[in-house]
């Protein structure tokens, strides 16, 4: 391969960028925009290298619609660059966020092609272009894994064979999670991190080193492990909301909710100045929401919690681009689920209604909280209508475009008949079936804004005058799950049911160390106060 070029900075700044609705128009460059620091030699046109490595460090942050305008502008600018196409065509594929449409993959593939076609003119580029061509060729959405794990062994070649080539290390290690699955994950896991911690010390301002680092630890058994790249991202790459959206992932993981909440707000102040130049921003607004209203939730603060859902009701769904509107209405039925849950209101959860329109996984999430609400208030009749429901949403999700969704919805699932069973006063089989998803929690983890299985087998146990099972469920859910409201006042309860009072008072005085009760009406932290003050 060619001599490394010198790392080029891009600092460009998106306020000054002249964005245009028109797709035909592009991003133009400005002056100070801050994208993170990267190096990726190309045998273009010296005229396009600056322009394609500001594409290849929006790619590093998953700014993808905009990366994929800047190679496009870089194609035009020089039509002989064969790398310009393949920049276009990995723009398309947003590994770790969802699976190519039909359009997408044939648009893909048309552009690997082309890229093949023209020939890039070193042996290097013609490698990652190889690479991605395995991915595209007869594409599927339903052999995904199988794609992934092509274009994954395609950079396993680059990287082996370019040793010096850091942007071929950084592929391959965001290559490796992208195709993890139940058997490889936490192999590709460790790969990752090793990979990319040598980078970090070599290149502490590249954009998708910090990135990947933080999505390689977003889970129990590594987050602290992540902690640095968090600490980074933002500053490395502050022109994307994305990235600096992203250290909240590590943050939420440790339960470090003020760092959370500043991260979240200052990714939406972000994605606030890119949708002031019409660039498409909702998706990361709504991710950021989600965050926010679970680390709002945390701390006691309803008022703000409910919020997010006001502030989500507020758009209208037909203003979305259309490959986030499913994720829109997951959203919709998710923030009021959890804002419920979260608070144990069950008859508030019990009477929620799945979005109208939504397809059949969006809707099922409705009834998996009133599954949880029923279980919670002992009815029977309603915690099983709520799981007919769910399995008739499971069913036609299987039957639908997107059948592959079905495999992430059997948590949920499990969970909803573990709380009918509970219902029904089978509370063996209810705390087998919870202690399932647990288990597998531990070690893989949940969604960063979900609820913990653990947590509510702890619930069930207290429920059951097992306080001291109780204790230890609890305390279990704080290692993986540390700092959430209802695991430090389960905790606390079950201590003192449990005759052990200083224990509890620990669990209230961290509870109550985490909110600021002045702007909580959650009746727990009366309670704390009092039982505290009393030690």
């Amino acid at each position: 391969m060619k001599t490394r070029s010198l790392l080029l900075t891009v600092t460009l700044l998106l306020s000054s960028l002249c964005l245009l609705a028109d797709d035909q128009d592009h991003h133009h460059l400005g002056p100070n925009e801050k994208l993170g620091t990267l190096s990726f030699p190309t045998s273009c046109a010296a005229s396009v290298q600056k322009s394609f490595e500001r594409g290849v460090a929006l790619l590093h942050s998953f700014e993808y619609e905009v990366a994929g305008s800047q190679f496009d502008e870089v194609a035009q600018k020089d039509p002989q660059c064969a790398m310009a196409y393949w920049g276009q065509a990995i723009s398309l594929y947003h590994q770790l966020w969802s699976r190519p449409s039909p359009a997408d993959s044939k648009r893909g593939w048309e552009l690997v092609q082309k890229a093949q076609t023209i020939g890039a003119k070193t042996q290097r580029e013609r490698d990652y272009i190889d690479a991605l061509a395995a991915f595209y060729r007869g594409y599927v959405a339903v052999d995904h894994e199988k794609h992934s794990a092509a274009y994954a062994e395609g950079m396993k070649k680059v990287y082996q064979g370019y040793p010096q080539d850091h942007e071929a290390a950084v592929f391959y290690a965001l290559s490796l999670l992208a195709s993890s699955n139940d058997k490889t994950g936490e192999e590709n896991t460790k790969k990752a991190i090793s990979i990319l911690n040598q980078l970090f010390e070599l290149e502490p301002e590249h954009p998708g080193i910090a990135h990947y680092l933080i999505h390689s630890c977003d889970n129990p058994k590594f987050a602290s492990q992540g902690l640095a790249a968090a600490r980074r991202y933002a500053g490395i790459a502050a022109a994307s909301p994305h990235a600096v959206h992203m250290p909240s992932h590590i943050f939420a993981r440790l339960g470090l909710w003020q760092d959370d909440i500043k991260s979240n707000l200052a990714a939406l102040d972000v994605a606030d100045k890119q949708t002031s130049m019409q660039m498409h921003t909702m998706h990361h607004r709504m991710h950021s929401m989600d965050f926010l209203q679970y680390a709002y939730l945390q701390i006691g603060d309803n008022t703000k919690a409910k919020a997010m859902i006001d502030s989500l009701a507020a758009f209208k769904k037909d203003s979305i681009e259309p490959e986030f509107q499913e994720y829109f209405d997951a959203m919709a039925a998710d923030f009021p689920a959890r804002y419920a849950l979260e608070r144990r209101e069950w008859k508030d959860a019990l009477s929620l209604q799945p979005i109208a329109g939504a397809g059949p996984s969006e809707q099922a999430i409705t009834h998996w909280a009133q599954a949880i609400a029923a279980g919670h208030l002992h009815d029977a009749a309603a915690a099983r209508k709520a799981v007919d429901q769910y399995e008739a949403m499971l069913a036609a999700t299987e039957k639908g475009k997107k059948p592959y969704l079905a495999k992430s919805m059997a948590t949920d699932h499990d969970e909803a008949r573990a709380w009918l069973a509970f219902a029904e006063g089978k509370n063996d089989e209810a705390l087998r079936l919870l202690r399932s998803v647990a288990d597998k929690q531990d070690t893989k983890g949940k969604g960063e804004s979900a609820l913990p299985a653990r947590e509510m087998v702890a619930d069930m146990l207290l429920e059951m005058n097992r306080s001291q099972e109780a204790l230890a469920e609890y305390e279990k859910s704080l290692r993986t799950d540390p700092n959430r409201f209802n695991g430090l006042y389960g905790a606390a309860r079950a201590a003192e049911a449990a005759k052990q009072p200083q224990k509890a008072a620990g669990y209230y005085a961290q509870l109550l160390k985490n909110c600021d009760s002045d702007h909580s009406d959650r009746p727990e932290l009366a309670r704390a106060k009092t039982l505290v003050a009393q030690k």
